[in-house]
């Protein structure tokens, strides 16, 4: 299955993670689902006129284009919901995102992982709470994921790698 066309089915404005795990469901693959035509997409549930119309303009494949460049350029790796070494644990979400962006050699399905999800705003006692945590974390081989939105998530992450 193509990474464009993986990339593409997270780009169509009106389809989220459970509407697009529907249409993987239905069609077997992300290529599939662009190949599908009008009425096979209105048959999903959820699908209506506007939402097929944006999958058939193939916009979603011209962005994902662009975005394939980009992570080839930094070495960003790439999971898809349906790989072997997706995180066992995110897949138990419904609303799971289809695709995951990272870099480095984490292991996702670790037995020991911490989310940290925080403030955009961050304050120092939150950034000094998550030096801490991080500092304490260390010693238990313990990894860190955050989602490296602005402030606390972001702190998390730094500290994570010193």
């Amino acid at each position: 299955m193509s990474l464009i066309h993986k990339i593409g089915l997270t780009l169509i404005k009106s389809v989220g993670h459970v509407t697009a795990k529907s249409l993987l469901e239905h069609f077997g693959n992300a290529e599939a689902v662009f190949k599908a035509s009008r009425k096979e997409l209105l048959q999903i549930p959820g699908i209506g006129p506007a939402t097929a119309d944006q999958i058939l303009t193939n916009d979603a494949l011209k962005i994902a284009e662009e975005q394939l460049k980009f992570i080839k350029k930094h070495k960003v790796d790439v999971l898809f919901y349906t790989d072997d070494n997706y995180p066992k644990r995110l897949k138990n979400c419904f609303d799971a995102p289809v695709l995951l962006y990272y870099k480095g050699t984490a292991n996702l399905n670790h037995s020991r992982i911490v989310s940290v999800v925080g403030t955009r705003k961050a304050t120092e006692y939150g950034r000094q709470l998550c030096k801490q945590l991080a500092i304490t974390l260390a010693d238990y081989d313990v990894v860190i994921v955050s989602g490296l939105a602005y402030g606390i998530d972001i702190a998390a992450h730094k500290e994570s790698l010193y």
